[in-house]
């Protein structure tokens, strides 16, 4: 019965890790907007979310081949799993961010932070609602 109580939990808070993660990597996309030679990386959520919950092996990761080994940190990205943007037309100084496509993965990302974060939270509370006693006299 736990179990099913805390893997939504686990698996909301991979999703925000991940999200904080990829609002991290598009701000320094943005940042470095006039940078000369500066390639645009982005990820691929799904994958990197399916990658932190186990449902697939994360390439290059480390194995546990006894008990006493430490497992790689769960919802670690590898670096691996950063992958360069494309870029929407050329540019002399051979920059790649798109300002626009930028702008809107940071507002779309943000939302679906925000959207998270509300479910986690709406999560806890139901599970504290759950557990008030319902006898106060």
């Amino acid at each position: 019965m736990i179990n099913r109580l805390t893997d939504s939990l686990n698996f909301q808070t991979q999703a925000l890790v991940l999200r904080a993660e990829r609002q991290q990597q598009l701000a320094s996309n943005i940042a470095n907007a006039d940078t000369p030679g500066y390639q645009a990386r982005d990820f691929d959520f799904s994958r990197a979310l399916k990658e932190a919950t186990g449902e697939i092996g994360t390439p290059g990761a480390l194995q546990t081949t006894q008990g006493r080994h430490l497992a790689p940190l769960a919802g670690a990205l590898s670096p691996t799993g950063r992958e360069f943007a494309m870029a929407a037309q050329t540019n002399l100084d051979s920059n790649s961010v798109d300002m626009d496509r930028e702008r809107a993965s940071f507002a779309d990302n943000s939302v679906k932070y925000e959207a998270t974060l509300r479910f986690i939270n709406s999560s806890v509370r139901t599970q504290l609602d759950a557990m008030k006693s319902h006898n106060a006299a």
